[in-house]
């Protein structure tokens, strides 16, 4: 089972569309599959967007009815499907956004890489001259940070861990869970959570793959939602514990 994971907040003018597109890929590249929606508090009309597409899709979606941020919303994910799944070892979670930035036409190259062996597969956006500013600039401050945020060997060669388009094999997310006694698979926020999630889940990984995509951000009706500053703030206090942890073997 592959279970397609999107965090929405405010996403009523994409996500109908996001979920056709989804429905079009799986009728051409058959896969068993259920999108898993967590809806963050929306605000614009999102839910009732949401409610017909159940009938023609296998799609469940999650309601918080105040909004707790990106990192909050991995997490409601992350478990749900770790308890939906009958065979963790067989089943992946696959996260992507709502809001036409991740195309799903890319989803058979992450199914593959996954068949194929990968417990990770991570998206590596090919860069733009047209990419956003705030995208620009996170890329900038982010590998000051990455090295030391990714724990497992085989994630430390990703060179876009902020992507938001990721597959996991769910028997990590079970792993994780079990180790830190049920505690939240990310305790962060803002993008920094993206990297949070890999680098928790890839320490059991055995092997990390990446494949490269296209992301549309010229699609996206709203601005992005990135904010460079409080990213780096956030990403610099989660790496610090690693930080110092070589300073102090240095």
């Amino acid at each position: 089972m592959l279970y397609i994971c999107i965090p929405t907040y405010n996403e009523a003018p994409t996500v109908g569309v996001l979920l056709w597109r989804i429905r079009k890929v799986f009728q051409e590249y058959s896969r068993e599959y259920e999108v898993v929606i967590y809806d963050d508090g929306s605000t614009d009309g999102t839910k009732d967007t949401l409610e017909p597409y159940a009938e023609v899709l296998p799609l469940t979606v999650l309601r918080g009815e105040t909004r707790r941020g990106y990192g909050n919303a991995l997490n409601t994910l992350a478990r749900e499907v770790s308890k939906r799944s009958r065979y963790p070892r067989r089943d992946a979670m696959v996260v992507m956004q709502g809001d036409f930035t991740d195309q799903p036409e890319s989803l058979p190259d992450f199914i593959k890489r996954f068949e194929g062996g990968a417990d990770i597969v991570v998206a590596e956006r090919e860069r733009s001259a047209t990419d956003p500013v705030p995208v620009k600039r996170l890329r900038m401050v982010a590998p000051l940070f990455a090295s030391s945020a990714l724990k497992g060997k085989s994630a430390k060669d990703i060179k876009d861990p902020f992507s938001g388009f990721t597959l996991y094999r769910i028997s990590l997310i079970r792993d994780l869970l079990k180790a830190n006694n049920e505690s939240p698979v990310v305790n962060t926020n803002g993008w920094a959570a993206n990297i949070q999630l890999l680098s928790n889940l890839s320490q059991f990984a055995r092997r990390v793959e990446t494949v490269g995509v296209k992301p549309r951000y010229d699609l996206r009706p709203r601005e992005s939602r990135i904010r460079v500053f409080n990213d780096a703030v956030q990403l610099f206090k989660d790496t610090r514990p690693a930080r110092l942890k070589s300073s102090t073997r240095a």
